[in-house]
């Protein structure tokens, strides 16, 4: 009897731990990272999804919430920042870099990269784009130089042969070209981002050693004379507005213009919107014997204030790594950041990405110290001024110069 007892307890203990291993364990619910950015194209909105989605297969424990801010980006960053509400991942501009860099907002990242990261397949002139006083606080997701686009039925009809491989050849072709097949020979944006190169051509400089505006310098305003001088005496060149369309991809796409200096981004957009289109791509012309260009890219960084920083920086790394690069620039909207990766994908070979990708080394960062707005504003309304005629170069940039420096005195 008794012993028939303890086999019926030690039964039922037996069933009772079986039962108890079958039963599912309380499971530990992911840690959700917000990552912020702007509103891309509809293209670029998918690409990311998936992205996100092949990044959340991998990390089941991560989940990533998108939010997309559309209207005035850098402001709403800012002021999330201070109240503490800010995304744990967000876009960083290399143009809003600096100030952001120098508010201790922001996470270093070099306790996180390890030798495997490979820190060094990136382009060192993006990467140093988000450095400041021997720290790294982003990694660049992408980039664009640029290039010279030229209508090649155009080309053809004047008898050209190749592009330009000096402004003085570009000034020359504009001519042949103005008022054949288009309207004009070159289309031109006034802005500062698309300027600044022709300004450090002849050793000029848009902010000196202490942040000031010191693009009004004798030695920067001969590139911007060139500008000037096509403009009102060649009578070969037109700016977006002259000619009705919104940009200079969309006046050279539509026929108005046979050149303009644009970024990769017009690649896509003139390929799907204008499909009959024959162009092709060049390296910017030189200038004063010099190679130059400029180059646009945006960061990943982290939020100082993120709660879950293991888990952010393992977004940063996935989406800044060689698998995820790929994934986000294999359609070719945008350039990778990673050597490796623009290898693998051959665009050093592509016949229209290639111009883009060889002028990295040459390019001039679109960066322009901690107050850009200031600098960028001031310069673009003087210049477009000075564009139409309406005063000298000279007095207008030194009238946008002490004006952006006022402005950054109360600033800093």
């Amino acid at each position: 009897m008794r012993n028939w007892l303890f086999n019926f307890l030690g039964l039922a203990i037996a069933i009772a731990i079986i039962s108890c291993h079958s039963l599912p364990l309380p499971s530990t619910p992911p840690i959700t990272i917000k990552l912020g950015g702007w509103a891309g194209s509809p293209v670029e909105q998918k690409l990311l999804k998936q992205v996100l989605q092949d990044f959340e297969a991998q990390h089941q424990t991560i989940k990533v919430k998108y939010e997309v801010i559309s209207d005035q980006y850098m402001d709403v960053i800012k002021t999330r920042l201070i109240g503490e509400a800010a995304p744990d991942v967000f876009y960083l501009d290399a143009l809003e870099a600096p100030f952001l860099m120098s508010q201790n907002v922001l996470e270093r990242l070099e306790a996180y990269i390890t030798p495997e990261f490979d820190l060094g397949d990136f382009e060192e002139t993006l990467l140093n784009s988000f450095k400041y006083q021997n720290h790294l606080y982003g990694l660049p997701k992408d980039y664009s130089t640029l290039a010279l686009f030229y209508n090649k039925t155009a080309f053809a009809a004047a008898g050209l042969t190749r592009p330009p491989a000096t402004w003085e050849e570009l000034r020359s072709y504009s001519q042949h070209l103005t008022g054949k097949l288009n309207k004009y020979g070159f289309g031109i944006t006034p802005e500062l981002a698309r300027q600044a190169y022709k300004i450090k051509a002849f050793g000029g400089q848009i902010v000196d050693q202490n942040g000031d505006a010191a693009f009004a310098s004798e030695a920067g305003l001969p590139g911007l004379q060139l500008v000037i001088d096509q403009y009102q005496k060649d009578h070969t060149a037109a700016q977006k507005s002259d000619v009705g369309t919104n940009s200079g991809s969309e006046m050279f796409g539509q026929g108005k213009v046979a050149m303009v200096i644009e970024g990769n981004w017009a690649i896509p957009y003139l390929e799907e919107t204008f499909p009959q289109l024959d162009f092709a791509t060049a390296e910017v012309p030189r200038i004063n014997n010099k190679k130059g260009t400029m180059v646009f890219t945006v960061a990943y960084v982290m939020n100082k204030q993120a709660k879950h920083k293991a888990e952010a920086w393992e977004l940063i790394a996935y989406l800044t790594g060689k698998a995820g690069m790929q994934k986000w620039t294999g359609t070719g909207f945008a350039l990778p950041t990673r050597k490796s990766v623009a290898k693998k994908l051959s665009y050093d070979l592509d016949k229209l990405r290639s111009p883009l990708v060889a002028g990295v080394n040459d390019a001039m960062p679109w960066q322009v110290g901690k107050y850009p707005g200031a600098i960028v504003n001031n310069f673009d309304n003087q210049f477009v001024s000075a564009l139409l005629g309406e005063q000298p170069l000279k007095q207008a940039m030194l009238q946008a110069q002490n004006a952006a420096n006022q402005q950054i005195k109360m600033m800093k």
